[in-house]
C-alpha cells in the first residue's frame, strides 16, 4: 500500500506528539492534528503495526525503541512549524546516492524523518536519528561511538572525532544553538569540536535554524558564515541577516511556514526551559 506524501507527514507529526507525551488521548491528537477521529484512528492503527505506538483506552502509549531524553523532549516542540517547513527544504536539496552525516538537533531530526525510505548512506551521532533508519532496509547507516550524552542523545568526544577523521561524506547536516556575526555557536564544548569533525568530513555543509536563532550566542565558536555552504531557515528571517549570510558567500534557503501552521505554532503553548 502506497501511504501519501501528506499521510507520510502527518503519521511523522503524530508519532512525534506521542513520543514527546509518552501517553495521549484520542481527542488531543485530532484537535492538534486538525483531522478526523477515523484518520487518526487508521493512523494509529498503521504506527501500532509499525510496534511505534500501543493503543489503550482512550489514548495511545509511544512504544518506539528510541530512548526519553529530557533536552530533547523540551526543545523539539519549541517553532515546530518553523522546523518542519526548513526541515523539508533541506530534504529537497539532498539527492538519491548521496552520503548524508546528520548531527543531533532537533531540526537536523525532523531533516531524517523525511529522509527515511530513501536509497542514502547515513552517518550520525545521534541514537534517535539512528534509530529512524535501523530498521531501514534501503538506507546504510553508520553510528559514530563515543560518549554518549544522556540528555541529547548524541556520542561525542575523541572515539567520535577519529571515526570522522577516517570518513568523507557528500553532505553534513548541522543544527546551531546561535547563530552570530562571528559565525555558528555551540553550547557544548565537546559536541562543538565532534561538529568541528563533522565540518572537516563534508563536501558541503548545510546548517537548518529556524530564524528565532539567528543574532543568538552561546558557549562555543563552531565555524565561521564563511564555512557554511547553505543556510536554511523560514521566512521569518530578517532582511539584514538574509543580507549577512549571502555576504558571507553562503547560500540562504528560505522556507515558507504555512499560514495554518504558524497559525497552530502560535497557539502551542512554549515548553519550560532550562536556559534562558
Amino acid at each position: 500500500m502506497v501511504v501519501s506524501v501528506q499521510n507520510h507527514e502527518r503519521r511523522g507529526r503524530l508519532l512525534d506528539l506521542i513520543r514527546v507525551r509518552g501517553f495521549a488521548a484520542l481527542e488531543e491528537l485530532v484537535r492538534e492534528l486538525g483531522v478526523s477521529e477515523s484518520t487518526v484512528r487508521r493512523d494509529l492503527d498503521a504506527l501500532e503495526e509499525q510496534g511505534a505506538a500501543k493503543r489503550t483506552h482512550g489514548g495511545v502509549l509511544y512504544a518506539g525503541g528510541m530512548p526519553r531524553l529530557a533536552e530533547f523532549d523540551e526543545r523539539q516542540p519549541a517553532n515546530w512549524a518553523a522546523k518542519r517547513a526548513i526541515a523539508s527544504r533541506a530534504a529537497e536539496v539532498i539527492g538519491d546516492g548521496e552520503t548524508v552525516l546528520l548531527d543531533g538537533g532537533t531540526t537536523t531530526y525532523e531533516v531524517a524523518r523525511l529522509l527515511v525510505g530513501r536509497s542514502l548512506q547515513v552517518v550520525t551521532n545521534s541514537l534517535p536519528v539512528a534509530n529512524l533508519f535501523a530498521s531501514e532496509s534501503r538506507s546504510d547507516l553508520v553510528l559514530l561511538g563515543g560518549y554518549v550524552s544522556p540528555r541529547t542523545g548524541v556520542c561525542l568526544g575523541p572515539y567520535a572525532n577519529e571515526l570522522l577523521g577516517r570518513l568523507h561524506v557528500t553532505t553534513t547536516v548541522l543544527s546551531a544553538a546561535g547563530i552570530a556575526d562571528e559565525g555558528l555557536f555551540n553550547a557544548h564544548l565537546l559536541l562543538a569540536e565532534t561538529e568541528q569533525a563533522m565540518l572537516r568530513a563534508a563536501s558541503r555543509v548545510i546548517v537548518v535554524a529556524d530564524s528565532s536563532k539567528f543574532g543568538k550566542k552561546s558557549l562555543t565558536l563552531v565555524a565561521p558564515l564563511a564555512e557554511i555552504d547553505a543556510f536554511v531557515s523560514d521566512d521569518g528571517l530578517a532582511e539584514d541577516w538574509r543580507a549577512r549570510i549571502t555576504a558571507a558567500g553562503s547560500e540562504l534557503i528560505v522556507a515558507a511556514i504555512p499560514p495554518e501552521a504558524a497559525d497552530d505554532h502560535e497557539s502551542r503553548p512554549s515548553p519550560r526551559r532550562r536556559h534562558a
